[in-house]
């Protein structure tokens, strides 16, 4: 009796392997189609605009995706600034880095534009935490040069690269000096600071936004510093009730900015760049900021589930 009961719960151990092997996995739903309107909208709102512009956006709930010349390498100004927050967090995970590790300001390190470290005192001692938290929040380019010079700028590269990342590149640090072996190829040398593209940016909001970046906890902490951005003037603009995530970047020819916004209509990630301006403006109502501003509210009603 009791070989008669083994033989029989292996019998439907057995049975259950095989039902489990003969069921297909279930098939993931196809993306929502993008309605046709949103590209003649989204080229009626390029078409008045003087530069060019490039874009990628994705519904990261529903999975749905309009690109806008998305592929194209990009100059980043301060949007690269995203993976070198991504390097320090990696650091630091890896035990090669702590956060408490001091980091001194110097002269060399000092660059102007935005942020608020140019202005205070040779010497001051900061974490690399609260280094990387000024250029993350205000875009600080005193910061960024710290936490590079720490870093290197060849190490941010070899981390995208271990990501997959093929376009997102710095080329060395704000203003000048720690230039890397990408920085010193002549084709790279018109992007400036950094060089990506609308669809790698996208592609790596969304990896942060699942988790996939250093650990579920470190890309949480990274999204939560993206979503304490000062002066944001571009995407999402009007929405400013609705939480967002987001890095922006700029120069006299150009704004780019990437972000996830967290809408009741999906977790929208959106790069756009707007470059080649024929003039600068730098005001708040800069046309590609303006520009920036309608076409992430197209997408949302675009992509929106």
């Amino acid at each position: 009796m009791r070989t008669f009961k083994m033989a029989v719960a292996l019998a439907t151990i057995l049975c259950a392997v095989v039902t489990n092997a003969q069921t297909p996995a279930p098939t993931p739903e196809p993306p929502r189609p993008v309605p046709a309107w949103l590209d003649r909208r989204v080229r009626a709102e390029v078409a008045g605009f003087k530069g060019n512009v490039y874009l990628y956006a994705k519904n990261l709930d529903t999975g749905a995706v309009y690109d806008f010349g998305g592929d194209e390498p990009v100059r980043t100004a301060s949007t690269i600034k995203v993976a070198v927050m991504v390097e320090a967090f990696a650091r630091v995970a890896e035990g090669k880095a702590k956060w408490s590790d001091e980091l001194v300001l110097t002269k060399a390190a000092r660059y102007a534009g935005s942020g608020v470290l140019n202005e205070l005192t040779d010497g001051l001692r900061l974490s690399l935490r609260d280094a990387v938290t000024l250029m993350m929040e205000l875009s600080d380019n005193t910061a960024t040069n710290m936490v590079l010079d720490y870093l290197s700028t060849d190490a941010v590269n070899a981390r995208m690269e271990s990501l997959g990342f093929r376009q997102t590149r710095i080329m060395r640090r704000v203003g000048g000096g720690g230039v890397s072996r990408e920085g010193q190829l002549e084709a790279n040398k018109r992007f400036g600071l950094g060089r990506t593209s609308p669809h790698e940016m996208v592609t790596l909001l969304e990896k942060l936004e699942r988790g996939e970046v250093v650990s579920p906890a470190a890309s949480k902490e990274m999204i939560e510093l993206l979503k304490r951005e000062q002066g944001t003037d571009g995407i999402w603009r009007n929405l400013w009730r609705v939480p967002k995530a987001t890095k922006s970047g700029a120069l006299d020819a150009l704004r780019s900015n990437v972000g996830v916004i967290y809408h009741a209509r999906g977790r929208i990630a959106l790069a756009v760049t707007c470059d080649d301006m024929p003039e600068p403006e730098w005001t708040v109502d800069n046309p590609a900021l303006l520009l920036m501003s309608r076409l992430s509210e197209l997408v949302i009603d675009g992509l929106g589930k």
